[in-house]
């Protein structure tokens, strides 16, 4: 069950309007880093996790994704504010409120025309909020380690639209929901670290012979060698000839086949093949002008329709 309490998580002070800003801030209401998004992944995740603990860390974080959505949302409704009324009643010339909604890199037209500037669930672009962005796959630690890679690119994203304006009260919002992003990277790295072991994701151990095999597949300038690349817990495998039948056969693809499906297999083989004699002239040379290379290619042949 969920209740509704009408202050914001974080208080919304916008300066000024700026239906431009207010575009670019849709990417975290609407876009595949934003909070929308996040709750949705986090909220899924605790219906189906079996844990207590980890039940109740998604539950917690899935609702406070929705009370940030509410204070993108209210941001992009006040940096609104300022162009709803004119572009609903006309106020301006034609010419103006063309300039307003296109000109000074505003690019606002597709949420001030199509929705009335108000606060769709798209992204900066345009494109329509989607469930694909929802990546859960069901296994805890696969999870957990796509939910930190989710809130480090929505931090990022943040920092990016803080060094968009120079509103402080904008500038103070996105820095606690940035501020955020880090706390819930915290709480989900010690949920993935309480788990041992969680590394690889999953039930199945890795096959010993490939687990720690590095094949330096890339060669040439620009080759380097790292922690992750070398060492103890590492074998470096650079000869091309190495890299291919690491199974130790012969690196073919093959397929035991009935003997009715051999049998179909081969007249569907003596059917389609080619013949590598033939010549024959193509649709283009046909088609060729007189007088051109193609055209004149063709003097002498004999053509059969």
């Amino acid at each position: 069950m969920f209740a509704h309490n009408k202050r914001l998580q974080y208080t919304v002070r916008v300066t000024e309007s700026n239906p431009g800003l207010a575009n670019l801030l849709l990417e975290q209401f609407g876009g595949p880093q934003g909070e929308l998004a996040a709750a949705c992944r986090y909220f899924t995740q605790a219906l189906s996790e079996d844990d207590p603990g980890r039940k109740d860390m998604l539950m917690d974080i899935a609702t406070e994704e929705l009370s940030h959505l509410e204070v993108i949302g209210h941001l992009v409704a006040m940096l609104n504010k300022g162009a709803k009324g004119p572009l609903a009643e006309g106020i301006d010339s034609e010419a103006e409120m063309y300039r307003k909604i296109n000109g000074a890199g505003n690019d606002s037209h597709t949420t001030q025309v199509l929705y009335g500037a108000g606060t769709p669930l798209i992204n900066s672009a345009g494109v329509p909020w989607t469930a694909a962005y929802i990546d859960t796959i069901g296994e805890p630690t696969a999870d957990l380690r796509s939910n930190i890679a989710a809130e480090a690119r929505a931090k990022i994203v943040y920092e990016r639209l803080i060094n968009c304006t120079d509103d402080p009260g904008v500038k103070e919002a996105l820095t606690f929901l940035m501020t955020r992003e880090v706390a819930h990277q915290k709480s989900f790295e010690k949920a993935l670290y309480s788990i041992e072991p969680n590394f690889p994701p999953g039930k199945l151990p890795g096959d010993p012979r490939f687990a720690s095999v590095y094949f330096n597949m890339s060669q040439g300038e620009g080759d380097m060698r790292g922690s992750w690349n070398q060492g103890e817990q590492w074998m470096f495998v650079s000869d091309r000839n190495e890299q291919s039948a690491v199974d130790g056969g012969d690196g073919l693809a093959s397929v035991q086949l009935k003997p009715e499906e051999m049998t179909a297999l081969d007249m569907l083989a003596k059917r389609t093949q080619s013949n590598p004699t033939l010549d024959p002239p193509t649709g283009a040379e046909l088609g060729a002008a007189p007088g051109t290379d193609q055209g004149k290619s063709l003097k002498g042949k004999t053509i059969t329709p």
